[in-house]
């Protein structure tokens, strides 16, 4: 193992192998970074080694940051026990002569007591946490004080055993207990909470934990993170860390009934109704008789002493989610609140984007910034990231159903329901109508035969709330609601209760007690179906109906909470775009949000440190400017890091083509990209580079619209055929299903190609910027041994979300360059979307490829110096197609003869 001193010898990074030395100048610049509490932007690109880079530097720093508070607390108890016998010297010498004043001595040593009582207190609570996971690191068995909870989970049992005996008919005044909103007290009314393991009260409870200082990862695919925690695993921290994955339900769950619902909302929707009947159950007095029903929603993977196992399992051995599912299985657990148990005591907790960046999410799954340290990797995309995680959309179709679910729920339950209940829900249909309202149509009608005039509105949130005729509305109070009641979970359990699969979409004439009691919601749910007809259908018409029936079966009104949240921005921050489509059902109402940084603010604010690191994150001084500085911070507090490549020069060949083999100008703007002309000469220069580049060649278009006009053309004129007869041509698939058989086919392809010295010389491959294959996906050695770059992608930039993104940027930002932010934005889209796409090819040190971009525009300067420095260092600008041929022919033949 080697180790690499940071100057005055202030850490030492363990790393599995002899680092590279920018890999040495990252570690250095974390480190310093997180013990300076700075915001760090690193950039490191992929193949450099970033994610070991992140581990060992980060860990390295928590690791002398607890041993330097050891060191500090040790001193201070030191001090503060010598000042105590001091100042008890002192009175026991001067009693004789002057009585002392209790009052003031007591007084006079409080400040002492205090602080040598919580530095004694830590230190047990330190002590006791690192006995603990020596013991579990050990396999020791733990024991824990748990007599309550073994009472309570015997009694779970037999409540299970219970329910699989005979039912009997539970009258139908009680059977809908569960879907009740509970009497509504706000924050002013009822100090009293009530969450999933706050038994926290108990003094021997081993599940009270504080939350020791640790760093956050997170990322954007679950993928990625396994890749992380993978890592993690290889490095020299393995075994000494305290690691926990988290992940969704959806991704954590072991119980196959809430599996087998599919959509996260169904699963979180009966995950919840499971725990609150296990926290009700606890909360009976003894003796009180239970109703049946609720032990069949009692979850037999969530007992406390499992958890408290698997919890220690975590602790002890680093596990990415596979590991945590296999694990739950075999200790009968939940994987899912488990993690949550293991978040305080941890040390390294890695998570998606959403727990980090969205505060509800983050408080739900009990993740704490306060004084932690915060890794955001693959964050090239944060500020798409955040505006996408608190924008929100509706559909016509959507506020309808909600309406008429909302409605038909209140007039079944109106004599159950407290009053204050009532209000909330009268005031939440209000609202519902006037959004209906805004697109031009009615509740309580059939959206799909609702026409309305086409046409797009942007409105300030204001604005919306004027039109919308609920501006006399407090939405901050039915946020509140919204949050407390569960009133979105219950509605869910109504809808899933009386209109699942069982129940017929179409009206009935029978007329037993079942479908009397989901006749009202039935006769709505019929009205949204294309042919409300009740003839009799066909096979084909039937499989259409049960597919329907499962999307209208789904309650929205969790999406029209999330919407109401998103109207309680600030009005500068945010745009209501109203989009009419002709029919109330198809038409939308969508809130962009204009400002990602107030969101981010609180993240900066509450961390010690944030890292934000990517392999691209240029241009980095609009990223700063629209996320760092509008968030409050100061220049003093940001801090830069960018390396290069560890590949040698000679092993890259980044080529701007200004025109094309028979002397056409490659100017791919929208005027001139459908041309014959321009087609054609795209498809010579592919022909020319499918004639030099062995392996794989991978193709980018700027679009999907423009992949399909292009392919088409080639198809037409015989290009097709004859780049078929050098390479086999596979395209990017349409279903995000197909990606990885398509991959594999198109690796297969090449490995073929490679042992065969006739024929194909491997495989092209045409995929889209921003699609599928455009980001997280490794062509490296053969599978992308040149990446072609077709145009440049930029957005559209007639679409309304755009054009008032810039408004709002020109009207907020300061203007740099002689270009306004606005401007600056649509090239910054397009640069970051070409990086990312580029970046797929070189993977590893020993890797080589050739980058093709064809369009002139990228010669010009502003556009140049957005390309990553790595591979800008190395590109070349060729006017004429002759010599950027000759330059590639060479590469390749030199790299072949290297190889033999």
């Amino acid at each position: 193992m080697e180790f690499i001193k940071m100057e005055n010898d202030r850490a030492q990074f363990p790393f599995p192998y002899q680092p590279y030395n920018i890999q040495e100048q990252f570690m250095k610049s974390l480190y310093s970074a997180l013990d300076q509490g700075k915001v760090g932007i690193f950039e490191s690109p992929t193949g450099t080694g970033k994610s070991l880079s992140l581990i060992c530097g980060a860990l390295s720093w928590l690791t002398d940051y607890e041993e330097r508070r050891r060191q500090e607390a040790s001193v201070l108890l030191q001090g503060g026990e010598a000042a105590l016998a001091t100042s008890t010297s002192q009175s026991s010498t001067t009693s004789s002569s002057v009585e002392p004043d209790w009052i003031t001595d007591f007084v006079q040593k409080k400040a002492e007591r205090d602080l040598v009582s919580k530095l004694k207190e830590e230190e047990l609570k330190r002590k006791r946490r690192e006995e603990r996971l020596e013991m579990i690191r050990n396999n020791v068995q733990l024991k824990y004080a748990l007599k309550r909870k073994g009472c309570e989970d015997n009694e779970a049992f037999k409540l299970l055993q219970l329910s699989k005996e005979e039912q009997t008919e539970i009258p139908e005044d009680q059977e809908d207990d569960e879907l009740i909103i509970a009497e509504y007290e706000s924050d002013d009314e009822s100090k009293r909470k009530s969450r999933f393991c706050e038994a926290e009260d108990d003094e021997d409870d081993e599940l009270v934990e504080e939350h020791v200082t640790k760093i956050y990862y997170c990322s954007r695919t679950h993928s990625q993170l396994a890749q992380f925690v993978h890592e993690v695993q290889k490095s020299p921290f393995n075994k000494d860390i305290s690691l926990v994955t988290l992940g969704s339900r959806q991704n954590l769950c072991i119980n196959e009934e809430v599996r087998r619902l599919g959509s996260i909302q169904r699963i979180n929707d009966r995950c919840m109704e499971m725990q609150k009947n296990k926290h009700e159950k606890q909360i009976h007095e003894e003796g009180v008789k239970r109703k049946r029903a609720l032990a069949k929603t009692v979850c037999p993977y969530n007992k406390i002493s499992a958890l408290q196992e698997m919890r220690d399992e975590i602790l002890g051995t680093v596990h990415d989610i596979e590991e945590l599912l296999k694990l739950g299985r075999e200790t009968h657990s939940c994987p899912y609140y488990a993690t949550r148990l293991a978040i305080p005591p941890a040390q390294l907790v890695v998570l998606p984007y959403q727990m980090v960046l969205h505060e509800a999410t983050r408080k739900a799954a009990g993740v704490k910034l306060k004084g932690q340290v915060v890794i955001i990797d693959e964050a090239h995309n944060l500020s798409d990231t955040l505006s996408c995680i608190h924008s929100a959309e509706l559909t016509g179709a959507q506020l309808c159903r909600a309406y008429s679910q909302l409605t038909q729920y209140a007039d079944r339950y109106k004599s159950r329901l407290k009053a204050k209940n009532l209000m909330y829900i009268k005031q939440i249909l209000f609202v519902i109508e006037g959004l209906v309202r805004v697109l031009g149509g009615k509740v309580g009608h059939n959206p799909q035969s609702q026409t309305t005039q086409t046409g797009t509105e942007m409105l300030t949130i204001n604005n919306f709330l004027f039109k919308a005729q609920i501006d006399n509305i407090n939405l901050f109070k039915l946020q509140k609601y919204f949050e407390k009641s569960l009133i979105s979970r219950k509605l869910g359990a109504f809808v899933e209760k009386y209109a699942g699969s069982g129940v017929s979409l179409h009206t009935q004439t029978n007329s037993n007690k079942e479908n009397r009691r989901t006749e009202g919601l039935n006769r709505f749910l019929q009205t949204l179906q294309n042919n409300p007809s009740t003839a009799p259908v066909s096979s084909s018409d039937q499989q259409g109906s049960v597919e329907t029936e499962k999307v209208l079966s789904a309650s929205p009104m969790m999406q029209v909470e999330g919407f109401f949240m998103a109207l309680t921005n600030s009005n500068t921050d945010g745009r209501l775009v109203v989009h009419r489509q002709g029919t109330l059902s198809e038409s939308t109402i969508k809130f962009l949000l204009l400002n990602p940084a107030v969101h981010f603010a609180q993240v900066l604010k509450e961390c010690r440190a944030v890292i934000i690191a990517g392999g691209t994150m240029q241009p980095v001084s609009d990223f700063k400017q629209e996320l760092l500085f509008s968030a409050g911070v100061g220049e003093e507090r940001i801090t830069e890091f960018s390396c290069g490549h560890v590949i040698p020069p000679e092993n890259i060949l980044p080529l701007i083509l200004c025109s094309g083999p028979s002397g056409q100008e490659l100017d791919f703007t929208f005027q001139n990209r459908d041309s014959p002309h321009m087609m054609n000469e795209t498809g010579r220069i592919l022909s020319n580079i499918c004639n030099v580049v062995p392996g794989g060649v991978v193709c980018f278009f700027p679009s999907y619209e423009y992949s399909r006009r292009i392919i088409a053309h080639w198809e037409a004129s015989g290009a097709l055929t004859r780049l078929a007869n050098k390479k086999k041509i596979f395209q990017e698939p349409k279903a995000a299903s197909q990606v990885e058989q398509v991959l594999s086919e198109f690796s297969r392809c090449i490995q073929r190609c490679a042992l065969d010295s006739g024929g194909l010389t491997g495989a092209l491959l045409f995929s889209v910027v921003g699609g599928k294959m455009s980001e997280g996906i490794n062509f490296s050695d053969d599978l992308g041994r040149c990446v072609v770059m077709v145009g440049m992608p930029y957005p559209n930039i007639k679409s309304p979300e755009l054009q008032e993104k810039m408004s709002y940027l020109d009207k907020h930002l300061p203007h740099i360059g002689g270009r306004t932010p606005g401007q600056a934005l649509i090239e910054n889209v397009c640069m970051k979307a070409v990086n990312q796409s580029i970046g797929r090819a070189i993977r590893h040190r020993s890797d080589y490829s050739s980058i093709v971009l064809c369009d002139r525009r990228y010669s010009r300067p502003a556009t140049f110096s957005k390309l990553p420095t790595w591979i800008k260092d190395r590109t070349s600008i060729y006017t004429t197609f002759g010599p950027a041929f000759s330059a590639m022919r060479k590469f390749f033949l030199e790299k072949k003869h290297t190889q033999m």
